[in-house]
């Protein structure tokens, strides 16, 4: 630049003097908790404090049970356990949050050493992006980031992209006061930090830097946390819950079963305080115990499983999810707030349509024009895929001469540009003057710009070329959403003028044609539209650009049809207008939202949200990221900004819509596996509840040990969560409506199951304990030649039901048919309300891993002289265990036969 020696910058002392007040060039980055508050804030689970709580009292209990009643250590196994549960569900959830925070850090760095060129001391130098301070004068060209907020003292050709602020791809940037745009966001003699220059070059002087810049302002908006509360932590909160209230109405059962039963019993005689107290300390332990196995300790260890898993898979396909719950939120997600550029379409123009006149498309005229009469280049670091750098639409002529064979470079290198008339606003085309190359001796004026005027500047045209059917073909571009350029060409003579006074003044220039360019829609979008569509979710398009192309980019996605009005429009302006009422009344219908300002997303958003809708959004500019933060879940793009992506909770690697599909699939599929959990988790603590309380009241030992719950509520529970988190996505949940964000967890289909499939399993194991308590049973085999008449003739006394014992023996007959029912029913539950059969483990490596763990474990436990003592139990005989193990898989067997019936009755 000529004048770059006019401007003498600032000296040594002033950038300290300007650093010390306004501090480093750099966005301050949100403040994090120390790692040790974030793992705290894990135990503020409901269902963490219900075990917390359950902890507190089991220590209580074993502590009572080891000073006050002589029992050995192993009373404490079971407060250990639940602390163990309570510690790996936090543990994985904080593990694997720290991770995906680590492997965010790394995608999104931001290059803050990146160099700039500035005036300082009167010399041009470069700093690293951050030394930039408030004052300096700093140079900018095509293809840089704007490093600062400023105000421009030159400005060339100067166009610069704001869409990361306001959406605006191509804003128009001078110093000359009547040029001025009254209607930009940003006056036209300032650029912002963090916008980008497509074309031309400049010198500003900087004005804000870091935090006061408007990027830094949103950056800094979007830090206050306005806690939107997930739907899953919505149900989980309510099943903890549920779960408080029936174990205490579990618990104060047995404690008025018990004091009347105390008080009915044939042996009271009179009242005792003493033998009273220690038999109300025995009820008040069982009591907390059945709370106790009432709790599931396993269901944190299952969502934070589930989530974990699902997080990781997700990466697989291009969703890096930040917030472990985003996961399953996307899957109750009813509302997706997009925006368009990049995310629908490829975010690089094309030519879509070149209409030449007289000419094959191949001719020298036509090459020349696009090669030459432009700003644009192209960067060919990947040379099958180069990218432009300049104006969008001019480069889009190049690629299209690219892929036709013909290297631009050659014809610049080889041809002389004599003259050059830059394009504005205001003339509305661009000309220059070339000596050519192709055709050599000869001068030539290309001119190119809106059709409409450079073909009225045309005397001649060609052959074909008609102002009617000129005009047909632009309105038909432009109905379909398309920017369009009119090419002209004149072969000047000696004498004559072709450009004079900012005006092009030659008389003989000759219509060549009109080509299209659009931003093609990415080619997996209507697809991905249509799957979203059909699962049940609108589709909200947020766009800066015009109402006609919003328009057209939705019928080319799919969203808008013949069936849609002006109702399902909107311009910014006229969003703004409404009012709140207003707004409620008409924002489910709204389809489109062209002309959007920055917070216009955001007050969309929350408008959806009151009326009870979970909205996910999309973006990846600046301007995005109050919304993204407002949303259940906020979906940045790869390449967006730091500010965008810091605000989400996933981010879109490869910027494809159809990702956001996927990760719809994975949240749906993960919420089904919660639940399938869940199904078959409180059955076994239906079980468990019922026979221990039972047992209670029958003054017998207990039929399941402390040690043996642990078992059965931790270890079989953890396994199985782990099972269960780990089943493959299902791509039939896309046929599926959204789900009530306020439905309960549990539906109906699930309380007839885990009440009717408990219910039987107690039954079942009722009748084990009371031929058991009333017979010495040695093998499974000797309940053949039973006399059940004779056992069940005192069923109706009370007698019946408080004499008897059970010998180690049938305890772990008991214990063993209880786990090896439930274990089997765990393939039930995995299938549960799918319609495939339970025997089905296409992708199911993991599970069939599990299940040989507990099984194995189960016999090991059973069969070890060490862990017999451990869990009170005693080996079983090779003929017993075929029996159980044949007997409890009728539980399978069953649900095969009656799935394989329903079935060809539905066909």
């Amino acid at each position: 630049m000529e004048s770059k020696h006019h401007y003498t910058g600032l000296t040594a002392a002033q950038v300290a003097e300007s650093r010390a007040k306004y501090g480093e060039n750099v966005l301050t980055p949100p403040a994090k908790e120390p790692l040790w508050r974030q793992f705290l804030d894990k135990f503020r689970d409901p269902l963490i404090i219900i075990l917390l709580i359950a902890g507190v009292l089991s220590i209580l209990i074993s502590c009572y049970e080891y000073f006050g009643l002589g029992d050995g250590l192993t009373v404490f196994f079971e407060p250990v356990g639940i602390f163990v549960a309570i510690m790996l569900a936090t543990g994985l959830a904080f593990y694997f949050e720290y991770q995906a925070d680590k492997e965010f850090a790394i995608l999104n760095q931001v290059n803050d050493d990146e160099p700039v060129e500035v005036i300082r001391n009167a010399n041009t130098t470069q700093i690293p992006r951050r030394d930039v301070v408030v004052g300096d004068i700093v140079l900018i060209n095509t293809g840089e980031e704007i490093p600062a907020d400023g105000e421009l003292i030159e400005a060339t050709l100067l166009h610069v992209d704001e869409s990361t602020l306001t959406g605006e791809p191509i804003c128009t940037k001078t110093t000359i006061e009547s040029e001025f745009d009254a209607d930009a966001t940003f006056p036209s003699n300032h650029v912002m930090k963090g916008t980008k220059v497509m074309e031309g070059h400049g010198i500003m002087r900087v004005l804000a830097i870091g935090d006061h810049t408007e990027q830094g302002k949103v950056f800094d908006a979007v830090q206050i946390d306005n806690s939107v509360k997930t739907p899953l932590d919505e149900q989980l909160d309510g099943l903890g819950r549920l779960v408080a209230k029936l174990s205490y109405c579990v618990g104060a059962g047995i404690i008025i079963g018990r004091i009347l039963m105390y008080f009915l019993s044939p042996s009271y005689e009179q009242f005792e305080w003493l033998p009273f107290i220690a038999y109300m300390l025995k009820t008040l332990m069982i009591a907390v115990t059945l709370v106790v196995v009432s709790v599931p300790e396993g269901l944190p260890m299952a969502v934070t499983l589930s989530l974990a898993y699902s997080m990781r898979r997700m990466l697989k396909t291009n969703n890096l999810v930040r917030k472990m719950h985003a996961c399953e939120t996307m899957g109750a997600t009813t509302v997706i707030c997009t925006d368009k550029t990049g995310t629908l379409t490829q975010n690089q123009m094309r030519v879509d349509s070149l209409q030449l006149y007289g000419l094959d498309e191949h001719s020298s005229a036509v090459s020349e024009a696009m090669a030459l009469n432009s700003t644009a280049q192209l960067d060919f670091t990947d040379p099958s895929h180069p990218t432009v750098l300049g104006n969008p639409t001019e480069g889009a002529l190049l690629l299209w001469l690219c892929q036709h064979g013909v290297d631009y470079r050659e014809l610049r290198d080889c041809s002389n540009i004599v003259d050059q008339l830059p394009f504005s606003t205001e003339r509305k085309y661009m000309a220059t003057v070339v000596d050519s190359a192709l055709m050599p001796g000869r001068r030539i004026l290309y001119v190119k710009g809106a059709p409409e005027i450079v073909f009225g500047m045309c005397r001649t045209m060609g052959e074909g070329a008609t102002r009617e059917r000129v005009e047909k073909q632009l309105l038909d571009y432009q109905n379909h959403a398309m920017r369009t350029l009119g090419f002209a060409f004149q072969i000047l003579e000696n004498g004559d003028t072709a450009i004079s006074n900012g005006h092009v003044t030659a008389n003989r220039l000759h219509f060549i044609g009109i080509t299209a360019i659009a931003d093609p829609v990415r080619s997996d979008v209507p697809a991905a539209i249509k799957e979203c569509i059909d699962a049940g979710i609108s589709i909200k398009i947020v766009t800066g650009d015009t109402p006609g192309t919003a328009r057209e980019i939705g019928r080319q996605v799919g969203l808008w049809t013949d069936k849609d009005t002006d109702r399902n429009i909107i311009t910014g302006p006229e969003f703004a207008a409404l009012s709140d009422d207003q707004l409620l009344d008409r924002v489910l219908d709204l389809k489109i939202i062209a002309r959007a300002r920055p917070m216009d997303k955001k007050r969309l958003v929350e408008a959806l949200q009151k009326l009870n809708q979970v909205v996910a959004v999309t973006g990846d500019g600046t301007n995005d990221a109050p919304a993204l933060r407002a949303a259940q879940v906020g979906l940045s793009m790869g390449d967006g900004t730091s500010v965008a992506k810091e605000a989400s909770d996933i981010t879109i690697i490869n910027n494809s819509f159809s990702s956001i599909g996927k990760a719809v699939m994975w949240g749906r599929s993960l919420y089904q596996n919660i639940q399938r959990f869940l199904l078959f988790q409180l059955t076994v603590n239906v079980t468990a509840c019922l026979i221990v309380l039972i047992g209670a009241f029958m003054g017998t030992e207990s039929p399941l040990t402390v040690t043996q719950m642990l078992w059965i509520n931790l270890i079989m529970d953890t396994f199985a969560a782990m099972a269960l988190a780990s089943l493959p996505p299902s791509e039939s949940v896309m046929h599926d409506r959204p789900r009530d964000r306020h439905a309960f967890i549990l539906t109906r289909p699930m309380y007839g199951e885990i009440l009717g499939v408990g219910g039987l399993f107690f039954v079942l194991l009722f009748f084990f304990l009371l031929v058991f308590k009333h017979t010495d049973v040695d093998s499974l085999s000797d309940m053949l030649s039973l006399n059940y008449l004779q056992i069940f003739a005192g069923f109706g006394t009370l007698a019946f039901w408080t004499e008897g014992h059970l010998t180690a023996y049938e305890l772990t007959l008991l214990f063993t048919i209880f786990v090896m029912t439930h274990f089997f029913y765990l393939f039930n539950a995995r299938a549960f309300e799918t319609g495939r059969s339970a025997l089905h483990f296409g992708g199911c490596k993991g599970l069939l891993t599990i299940v040989a763990i507990i099984f194995i474990g189960q016999v090991l436990m059973v069969e070890t002289p060490i862990l017999q003592n451990f869990f009170n139990v005693v080996s079983l005989s090779l003929q017993d265990w075929i029996a159980i193990i044949i007997g409890s898989s009728l539980v399978l067997w069953v649900r095969e036969a009656w799935h394989l019936a329903t079935a060809r009755q539905l066909k």
